[in-house]
């Protein structure tokens, strides 16, 4: 019984490809074209939705079907994660159809190609500005709609990436001994980002790097900046007094200040 299910599943299959292969491949039948077109996507089956609509889409211009055939095609991009592609046709429908019903959908769904884009915090992030700026753009316009909350958690993950690439730039003087400019990045990375959710990683490092120069201080400056070190640090922990730093810092600050 399984195998002739699994035979005539595989019949149904090969028929099934061959049709689409002999529409895809004919110069007429655009209605046929239309409706098999809106089958395959209403069923998730964006690839051939996408390729069948790319052949009609000329054919349609300027007529009711048009509307939804183009933003069927931006979608479908999506879908099968050719996110580029759809954020140029998404693009192109808001152009197109600036008076459509979906024209709230076509903009959220430009700016979260952009964000699909969106690279790791140590590549280039191009993509994550426009992103950024594409979901402000939609925000500004469209502020009740319902895709708002969706936008703006996205664009609070693409502001933490962000904070993350500027921060790990802070942190690397301290990785390369500068601790000097370590303190510097920081308190600017920090002016910059004064909600950021790496603020106490910020301030752990800042603190790291201020103990780096105290302990290696000629002596006729260490009871000075000891003392400054002390003071850093109660002010982390008036901020901070569950830290997960507490360990290391209460066994550095004991190493400093048995310096003095």
């Amino acid at each position: 019984m399984y195998r002739v299910f699994f035979l005539v599943s595989i019949t149904f299959l090969l028929l099934s490809c061959n049709d689409y292969q002999k529409l895809l491949n004919s110069t007429e039948n655009e209605v046929e074209k239309y409706t098999a077109a809106e089958n395959y996507y209403n069923n998730g089956e964006y690839r051939r939705a996408n390729a069948l609509i790319e052949q009609i889409i000329p054919s349609y211009r300027g007529k009711p079907q048009g509307e939804r055939l183009v933003y069927f095609f931006a979608n479908s991009y999506f879908e099968t994660k050719l996110y580029y592609s759809a954020a140029i046709q998404f693009e192109n429908f808001i152009k197109s159809y600036p008076n459509s019903q979906r024209i709230q959908e076509a903009y959220f769904m430009e700016a979260k190609s952009y964000f699909m884009l969106s690279p790791l915090y140590s590549l280039d992030q191009d993509d994550t500005f426009i992103a950024v700026d594409k979901f402000q753009v939609f925000i500004n316009r469209f502020p009740n709609s319902e895709y708002v909350s969706e936008a703006l958690e996205l664009m609070d993950e693409l502001q933490n990436k962000l904070e993350k690439k500027d921060f790990e730039i802070s942190k690397q003087y301290y990785t390369i001994r500068d601790y000097n400019s370590a303190i510097k990045s920081i308190d600017n990375f920090i002016a910059d980002n004064p909600g950021t959710i790496f603020r106490e990683e910020a301030l752990y490092y800042k603190w790291l790097s201020q103990y780096e120069i105290a302990i290696n201080s000629i002596e006729s400056r260490i009871v000075e900046r000891v003392t400054e070190l002390e003071r850093s640090l109660d002010n982390f922990l008036r901020y901070y007094p569950d830290t997960i730093f507490i360990e290391d810092l209460s066994e550095k600050i004991n190493i400093a200040k048995q310096l003095l």
